[in-house]
């Protein structure tokens, strides 16, 4: 288990050179998916390949990975990572812990049936459960805190612009 001086230390070198050179804190993250057969497109996370297809609502078999079910698990995963170093950082020892995350999807909307329904999360629900050696005002903060600095919650928050465009493949 890593402690808080662990972590700041780990962290220092990288922050000192970020206030330096804020350019240097600019990182662009990439994901490929490739076309398959069926409808489906596999994507490589770096450490597996995974195939995503139709949700069952929308006529997939279920064998595939839904992309609506990768977003919250995305989102599950970066909070996880977020309270645990957050954890950390407050001097909090985690003895277990789980992070749920929940979205209402209207099937219409991506069907084209409905105008009216979106095509997206109606809502995003996000719950930690957590048992660890801290009183509930510390466990509030470091969720507070894990809130803030929850990469893809933020992202989703803030909407950033996204730009599409279509071309040439690289070969």
């Amino acid at each position: 288990m890593m402690h808080s001086d662990e972590l700041r230390a780990l962290q220092a070198p990288l922050k000192e050179r970020y206030r330096e050179d804020p350019e240097s804190a600019i990182v662009t993250l990439k994901a490929e998916g490739r076309l398959g057969e069926n409808l489906a497109c596999s994507v490589d996370t770096g450490r597996a390949l995974v195939e995503a297809g139709l949700h069952p609502a929308t006529g997939g078999s279920g064998s595939q990975a839904c992309s609506g079910d990768m977003l919250l698990q995305a989102l599950a995963a970066c909070a996880g990572v977020t309270l645990q170093a957050v954890a950390t950082a407050f001097g909090v020892t985690l003895r277990s812990g789980r992070v749920l995350a929940e979205g209402d999807l209207d099937f219409r909307g991506t069907l084209g049936l409905a105008k009216d329904a979106s095509v997206g999360f109606r809502e995003i629900r996000m719950r930690f459960e957590l048992d660890a050696d801290a009183d509930e005002e510390t466990l509030d903060k470091v969720a507070a805190v894990t809130e803030r600095y929850c990469v893809v919650l933020q992202t989703l928050r803030s909407a950033p612009p996204v730009v599409v465009s279509r071309g040439a493949m690289d070969r």
